[in-house]
């Protein structure tokens, strides 16, 4: 009889982020106890202890590996790394590396993150530059968005990278067979954008992808394409834009709401279609962003994360390392170079 296969816990870094180690250990507990998701936290092993004393004990499915070091958010991202390989977050990596974890998690230094994936997992066969792509809500559901920030200088070849992984990601996430990509540019016709967008054009258009053009900045929550695809400099301007629009609409319409009797009676009757509108709205939802292009799952949550997000971005982390998401790339980037090869064969 074989023997079932062992389940592999996702490793965080429980002592990454503004609010390290309550609340990712927290979200860690919720993860592990509401959702059967199996955890090691790392980091100090003392301190990890003791905020699982407070929280009621280790549930099962919680492990802890010690780590003697933490990288910081104001820390050069390579030469942290380099100083510092016993820190919660390169040992975290280093677990998926060595296949002790399924994937990891981290609330940390965003640009220690990349350059883990970098340095420890590697690159993927086929990829210049990984990236940070994640899900926005649109009016229609969601899209992906991607590059967020990993790149802000880019070749129109990263671009077309980029829309192949977001592809990927959109159909082992969602269970669209043929996601529409959509290139952001300054106008939707194809002579409009910059030296990049116009040569990315061209190269999209040839990719084989479900490429439906360019899209403007209004297009990007209109939810006529499942994949956007920019340069992390315009990505993360889009991310920032959107996260500080939603949450001046949301107090300015409790403000609104609260201004006289009427509004009071009115708001009660709002409320709860303002909280799933907030719910829709917070990054707190999606949990975190993936690092795609790297040689592993590797989830990097925002720095100001809670514990809802971090039991969000652990389960993520753990949906997407059962359903094999680097493999599916590898695949896509392997397909796209023999098609390449044929062409110019």
């Amino acid at each position: 009889m074989t023997a079932p296969a062992k389940i592999l816990p996702v490793a965080l870094d429980a002592m990454g982020g503004d609010h390290a180690p309550h609340e990712p250990i927290s979200g860690a507990v919720t993860a592990a106890r509401d959702h059967g998701v199996a955890v090691c936290l790392v980091g100090d092993e003392a301190r990890i202890r003791e905020e699982l004393a407070k929280l009621g004990g280790t549930p099962p499915g919680i492990t802890v590996v010690h780590a003697s070091e933490t990288i910081e958010m104001h820390e050069h991202p390579a030469r942290a790394l380099r100083a510092k390989p016993n820190a919660s977050l390169p040992v975290a990596v280093g677990m998926v590396k060595d296949r002790s974890a399924s994937a990891a998690v981290s609330a940390g230094n965003s640009g220690a993150i990349m350059a883990a994936g970098i340095f420890v997992l590697k690159r993927q066969p086929g990829i210049d530059r990984p990236a940070f792509g994640g899900v926005i809500p649109t009016r229609t559901g969601q899209a992906f968005l991607i590059d967020m920030g990993a790149n802000a200088d880019c070749k129109p070849a990263y671009l077309v990278q980029f829309a192949r992984m977001g592809a990927v990601y959109v159909r082992v996430a969602q269970g669209l067979e043929s996601p529409r990509v959509g290139l952001i540019s300054n106008g939707e016709e194809e002579g409009k954008g910059s030296a990049l967008t116009l040569a990315a054009y061209d190269l999209l258009k040839d990719s084989g992808l479900n490429f439906i053009g360019n899209i403007e900045g209004n297009d990007v929550t209109d939810g006529v394409a499942d994949v956007i695809v920019c340069d992390g400099f315009t990505g993360n301007v889009i991310l920032k834009t959107m996260e500080g629009t939603a949450s001046t609409i949301i107090s300015l319409l409790r403000e609104s709401l609260k201004s006289n009797v009427r509004s009071k009676l009115g708001a009660a009757l709002a409320m709860p279609a303002l909280r799933a509108l907030g719910a829709r709205l917070d990054y707190a939802e999606y949990g975190g962003v993936p690092v795609l292009g790297v040689e592993g799952v590797l989830i990097n949550c925002h720095g100001r994360s809670k514990a809802r997000a971090i039991t969000q971005a652990l389960r993520l982390a753990d949906r997407m390392a059962r359903q094999d998401l680097v493999g599916a790339i590898g695949r896509e980037l392997a397909a796209a170079a023999l098609t390449v090869d044929a062409v110019e064969g």
